[in-house]
């Protein structure tokens, strides 16, 4: 069992302490010095006694701290950090700033084992799953270094629900009162379609915002964009994604990344309003990032907004996502883009 503390929900923290023999309640001392006061050190977590300190010290417990390699910021604000995990490799995650409200892009897997095609992530080799001390590191690094962070979207590298345990944690964590307290309506989990694990998220205490990764609307060009099709084609994921709804009584989010001359055609976006018919949703549009080696071009200004209308028209809430943090390869499909072409961030 994993001796950091910054791996551990509330209640595991007090069942550690009573353990130890010590009043369930220096527990909520520990979790607010981790998460509120960005605590490095256990000796930092000063409320507790000098012996309690040390008593932890000496059973092995500890506080993670992921190592920042790069920091870059683009010019129209977005930041991207780089973080080391052990000897495993590194990830990326990224700061995006608009008005008063900072959204933090966090990974939860170092690589993926997804292969979307449009995604330089999904050419990395996969590696490892995140602790839940690494993915809720990820918030406290950065809001340590820029100040407060109002948003967390599970959209960096890797498939959230293929790390399931780790991100609902890491969930619970993030959204508990005397920690960071960020509401379950300001965090958000992106999947390619793992229709299992939708199913099981909607039943937990932290029921986060939904976004589905779709990208195209039939089963033979979304199965050769993104190989997880075969074994969860769009009827299942639909299905899932009602129940998901039925229970949660959410708004879904469909992103839909727009590639020139392969899913950009009006046919498309009438079979995809087809697909959102009964369902409460809105359809973000991306326009395809390139990064090195992928063959695919970006739709055309133009194209997108004829796509958007035909959503419009059927009565969709459609948004165009913005391209930001393209100069620094932050923008959407582009994480770990620079270790493709052999290029250090």
């Amino acid at each position: 069992m994993s001796k950091d503390l910054k791996d551990k929900t509330l209640n595991e923290l007090e069942q550690i302490v009573a353990a130890l023999g010590r009043r369930k309640y220096l527990a909520e001392y520990v979790f607010h010095f981790i998460h509120v006061e960005a605590a490095q050190e256990i000796s930092q977590i000063t409320p507790l006694s000098k012996a309690f300190r040390n008593q932890l010290v000496e059973q092995g417990y500890y506080i993670s701290r992921l190592d920042v390699l790069d920091k870059l910021t683009d010019k129209d604000g977005t930041v991207k950090y780089v973080f080391a995990i052990g000897d495993d490799g590194r990830i990326e995650t990224v700061l995006l700033l608009d008005d008063t409200r900072r959204t933090l892009c966090v990974s939860t897997q170092v690589g993926c084992a997804m292969g979307c095609l449009f995604c330089a992530t999904g050419r990395i080799e996969f590696c490892r799953n995140l602790t839940a001390g690494q993915i809720v590191d990820q918030v406290n690094t950065v809001q340590a270094d820029c100040g407060r962070i109002s948003n967390v979207v599970y959209m960096g590298m890797g498939e959230p629900l293929a790390n399931y345990a780790a991100v609902v944690k890491s969930l619970g964590i993030l959204n508990h009162p005397k920690g960071k307290n960020i509401g379950a309506r300001h965090i958000t989990i992106s999947t390619c379609g793992l229709t299992p694990a939708i199913r099981n998220l909607a039943s937990e205490d932290v029921r986060p915002r939904l976004a589905i990764s779709l990208n195209a609307p039939t089963d033979a060009l979304r199965t050769q964009l993104m190989p997880i099709n075969t074994r969860y084609p769009i009827a299942d994921l639909i299905a899932a994604v009602r129940f998901y709804q039925y229970r949660t009584h959410q708004r879904v989010t469909f992103e839909y990344v727009m590639i020139k001359g392969l899913n950009d055609a009006t046919s498309h976006a009438k079979i995809l309003v087809k697909l959102c018919d009964g369902l409460a949703c809105n359809v973000n549009l991306i326009e395809h990032n390139p990064y090195p080696g992928c063959e695919f071009a970006g739709s055309s200004a133009a194209r997108i907004r004829e796509f958007a209308s035909v959503l419009e028209d059927a009565g969709i809430e459609t948004t165009v996502r913005f391209r930001m943090g393209r100069g620094i390869r932050a923008a959407c499909g582009q994480l770990g883009a620079d270790w493709l072409d052999g290029q250090t961030s």
